[in-house]
């Protein structure tokens, strides 16, 4: 890119091995930081947080073209659909060992229909895909992005979802509305108007699929690679979850069916 965000350097490169040399950037991730820092360097490191997010989204359209891998893929509905079923299956029946009967799984089905038509269909940005505070290292005072491999492009909620519902941090709901906004303030002028409500019901609607897709990557790393170290965090993706399920009556029917499997949903 021409006007590159914070990202390592490029120091070199083996094609063949499929290896990139990167910039040290040290080992403080935002994560890290936050216990040392106060709460007004913690609201400013969000707020430079966020506005990477728009600049991403902004220079993102600028640039976008069928030549760069990231532009040529997307959380359709296939996508979106995978991970739903990779929860149901590594999260509910494998980690939690409670099986979906027939029925349930029919109902389920249809349910992940609605939510994943809804998302795939919205206008479309290039998205880090992993935006949250272990992907932000704190070097010589600023943040920078790493592990954008995965970059595609998806809904303008999915990287501020991301950050705002992160597994790794509590934040208030005050903190999350303010950021919100800041993120609405910066695309004005850039962007369609858009109501604030709109906006975050689509927010919670990304955060649900979001959370849920985390945690079937926690339970497959439990269980199929026995690696323990993430269920420390499960507790606070099913507490964003059940906030979005119990928020909106639409995802009445949803609740029903995973508080059969999951009492953290009731």
């Amino acid at each position: 890119m021409s006007r590159a965000l914070p990202v390592p350097v490029v120091l070199g490169h083996s094609d063949e091995l499929g290896i990139l040399a990167l910039q040290d950037l040290g080992d403080v991730t935002l994560q890290a930081h936050l216990g040392a820092a106060s709460a007004t360097e913690h609201a400013a490191l969000y707020r430079q947080a966020v506005s990477l997010i728009e600049q991403l989204q902004r220079r993102g359209a600028e640039l976008q073209s069928d030549r760069y891998v990231p532009y040529t893929i997307a959380f359709d509905v296939d996508k979106l659909t995978w991970e739903l079923n990779f929860f149901a299956k590594h999260f509910v029946e494998g980690y939690r060992a409670s099986p979906f009967g027939a029925a349930e799984r029919d109902a389920l089905d249809a349910e992940w229909a609605a939510i994943v038509q809804e998302l795939a269909s919205e206008p479309r940005v290039l998205c880090h895909r992993d935006y949250h505070s272990r992907n932000l290292m704190l070097h010589d005072g600023s943040l920078y992005i790493i592990d954008f491999q995965d970059a595609r492009m998806g809904p303008d909620t999915y990287d501020l979802v991301s950050l705002l519902r992160d597994s790794y941090v509590d934040f208030t709901e005050a903190q999350v509305e303010s950021l919100i906004a800041f993120f609405l303030a910066l695309r004005e002028g850039r962007q369609p108007s858009q109501d604030p409500a709109e906006f975050r019901r689509r927010f919670d609607l990304m955060a649900l699929q979001r959370n849920l897709k985390a945690l079937g990557t926690f339970g497959f790393q439990t269980t199929s690679r026995h690696n323990t170290v993430y269920i420390q965090y499960i507790p606070r993706t099913l507490n964003f979850a059940r906030g979005n399920l119990v928020r909106y009556p639409r995802f009445a029917r949803l609740r029903e069916l995973l508080a059969e499997h999951l009492e953290e949903l009731r």
